[in-house]
């Protein structure tokens, strides 16, 4: 008999007939595609194929957390650490592929661990400009006997030129003002009264302590093993795209960057390769049609924890 989840748990699974009913909808592209052919759908297929059949500066902003370097098993498949020059080739070939489908004013955020961080600005600067690394606080993760545990992650931002969106006033993020001044005729300095609270709206740094990983009792959690949290890329595509622009994520996993693009009226271009994963992320956007909340992310604010 099937193991039954704890009330609690909101985990997101599919059962095989479940799964090979939404891979109908996924699609793959033999031939070089049109925008329509690819507009708001999940690709199913290799990235290193893909990418070289999707048309020209198509592409506003890209959004993508490819895998570390590190053995990880992804569905069916199992990507190996490599050493380090290998690892930078890999990762070679498919960001030099991007410039071609970039608009001149795109952008990309480039997923890594603290291992990884060390490849992908060598690499990425070779074809992009280099505006900013995020650091954020990953609050998972197992404690070592003989090391620190391993609790940071990073987003390196590059765009395709020095002309690109940053969208500052949709990303501040809502304090606690600890020192409420007030100016000379009395009115509150830069804050504001929420219930009992004095807030404030403040611009966000490039260190994020306010994220929360999925875990079983989050709607939006999937048993991929390197799942990133909405709040999370609901961040990178606010502050660099405008509603109707296109989002591309060539490893997008259990979906995240397009499920976020569709909640913020964006439009996706997504590929993976692992049925489950395709599957999974065609759930949940079928899902983002009844429910476009993000957990986190309120009335056009961020929320100072995900709660």
């Amino acid at each position: 008999m099937a193991k039954l989840k704890a009330p609690r748990n909101k985990t997101l699974s599919l059962s095989p007939a479940e799964t090979n009913l939404l891979l109908k909808n996924a699609v793959k592209l033999k031939n070089k595609a049109n925008f329509e052919g690819v507009e708001n759908r999940i690709i199913w297929q290799d990235a290193f194929k893909a990418i070289d059949l999707l048309p020209d500066k198509c592409v506003d902003l890209v959004v993508t957390d490819p895998p570390y370097n590190l053995t990880k098993n992804f569905g069916s498949s199992t990507f190996r650490e490599m050493k380090n020059d290998e690892y930078l080739s890999w990762l070679d070939k498919w960001l030099k592929k991007l410039s071609r489908i970039l608009k001149d004013d795109a952008s990309l955020y480039i997923c890594a661990d603290w291992k990884t961080s060390i490849a992908v600005p060598y690499v990425a600067g070779k074809y992009f400009v280099l505006q900013n690394r995020i650091s954020w606080e990953r609050e998972k993760g197992r404690g070592a006997k003989n090391n620190w545990k391993n609790c940071l992650e990073d987003i390196w931002f590059f765009t395709k030129s020095k002309n690109y969106k940053f969208n500052l006033d949709k990303v501040k993020i809502l304090r606690k003002v600890i020192a409420p001044y007030r100016n000379e005729e009395g009115s509150p300095k830069d804050w504001f009264s929420q219930g009992n609270e004095k807030m404030r709206l403040t611009h966000p740094s490039n260190i994020w302590t306010d994220i929360s990983v999925p875990f079983w009792s989050m709607s939006e959690n999937t048993q991929h093993p390197t799942q990133k949290p909405e709040k999370l890329i609901a961040k990178l595509i606010l502050a660099s795209s405008d509603e109707g622009d296109v989002v591309f994520d060539p490893f997008v996993g259990s979906g995240t960057t397009a499920v976020v693009a569709k909640k913020l009226n964006r439009k996706f271009i997504a590929i993976e390769k692992e049925k489950e994963y395709v599957a999974l992320t065609l759930k949940r956007l079928e899902l983002a049609e009844e429910n476009q909340q993000i957990q986190g992310f309120e009335n056009g604010v961020f929320r100072p924890r995900n709660g």
